[in-house]
């Protein structure tokens, strides 16, 4: 499943990074974007990777954006906790498309009213 939202980048946060417990180095970056929702309008992505947090550089906070992104969640000790990971970052009006199929809808986007489905 992929998604994507519009909105306007509010803050970039420092890079992080580390070591796994395999050994292996890593790095990650977050963003917040506004998307002007009526409830909880703040969204944080995460870069993982250099190739991802590359993509960043060519935005600044004030710039609209579409931001297509996947959700995964983990369980530790009883608890889940969930990571918004975005893999593409678009000006606000490009297509967000993975493998040249059209751009997923918005997740507040509401079916249109005109729709001539029978159901």
């Amino acid at each position: 499943m992929s998604l994507a939202v519009k909105g306007r980048i509010t803050k970039v946060l420092s890079i992080e990074s580390g070591t796994s417990k395999a050994g292996k180095e890593w790095k990650k970056q977050g963003f917040v974007i506004d998307t002007g929702a009526q409830y909880n309008p703040e969204v944080c992505f995460s870069l993982f990777g250099d190739d991802k947090i590359a993509m960043l550089r060519n935005f600044g906070e004030g710039q609209e954006v579409e931001v297509a992104f996947n959700i995964s969640s983990r369980e530790f000790n009883g608890k889940y906790y969930h990571n918004i990971d975005a893999w593409k970052i678009n000006p606000a009006g490009a297509a967000v498309a993975a493998g040249g199929a059209a751009p997923a809808p918005a997740i507040d986007d509401a079916p249109a009213e005109d729709d001539d489905l029978p159901f």
